[in-house]
């Protein structure tokens, strides 16, 4: 899991351009990072990149947070 949210962490870095400090698994997308609809769907486009995995529609409107995002991807690696 550790291994997952830092590589999520990278990505969100990477796709909202910001410094990343602050991000916790706690974070939320849209009330805490500030991220659009399409800053959303870059971020899951990054992570289906990042994991080599595909995320669905019904899974990427699920993902509001950090840990979310991690969860879902462990859950997509296994």
């Amino acid at each position: 899991m550790q291994d997952t949210f830092e590589a999520v962490k990278e990505v969100i870095i990477e796709v909202l351009k910001i410094n990343g400090e602050n991000i916790t698994l706690d974070t939320r997308f849209i009330e805490d990072l500030k991220a659009d609809s399409m800053d959303q769907f870059f971020l899951i486009d990054g992570f289906c990149e990042k994991f080599d995995i595909n995320i669905s529609d019904e899974t990427a409107r699920e993902i509001r947070s950090v840990k979310d995002a991690v969860a879902a991807i462990d859950a997509l690696k296994k």
